[in-house]
């Protein structure tokens, strides 16, 4: 589960662009994809049309997502949480009131590889839609490559695709 602030910018375009490329990797049996924002502004509504727009222009589409809102359960129902940024960390871990599932929820660019550990920028009123892009798919690469490896995933789908 991908999660930012409002489930409309940031974890969309993560979940859209993991999906994309787990399909393309032909792993899609192997995967349960999700996103939710912290908040409940946007519940029901579409990603940000400028997100959606920069999801398009890349051969994406964002379009039958939904935003969602982060609940107790989701800590129980997904095995990895990335979040996009430390408050949103700290929001999702204020709902892990047992301490259980505090080891699932990991900051999103820990995987960048271009070495950026720190928040994914919040593109919704400082208009970076396209560096978000960019930071969201080079960082979806690793993290599949990185759970392909952990659970022992099938390689040979990995490797006839760029994902």
């Amino acid at each position: 589960m991908f999660v930012c602030l409002g489930n409309i910018c940031r974890s969309p375009l993560a979940h859209g662009l993991f999906e994309q490329k787990v399909a393309k990797a032909g792993l899609g049996d192997y995967f349960e994809i999700a996103s939710a924002g912290t908040g409940a502004w946007h519940v029901g509504q579409r990603p940000d049309s400028r997100m959606r727009g920069t999801a398009r222009c890349h051969g994406l589409s964002l379009d039958t997502l939904r935003a969602h809102q982060f609940t107790p359960d989701d800590l129980s129902r997904h095995d990895h949480i990335f979040v996009m940024d430390r408050t949103n960390r700290a929001d999702v871990l204020r709902l892990d009131r047992g301490g259980r599932h505090r080891s699932k929820v990991e900051l999103f660019r820990t995987y960048d590889p271009a070495g950026h550990f720190s928040d994914v920028p919040d593109p919704y009123y400082g208009g970076r839609f396209e560096e978000v892009y960019r930071i969201v798919d080079r960082t979806c690469r690793v993290i599949l490559e990185r759970l392909v490896q952990r659970y022992g995933l099938p390689t040979a789908a990995a490797d006839r695709t760029r994902v």
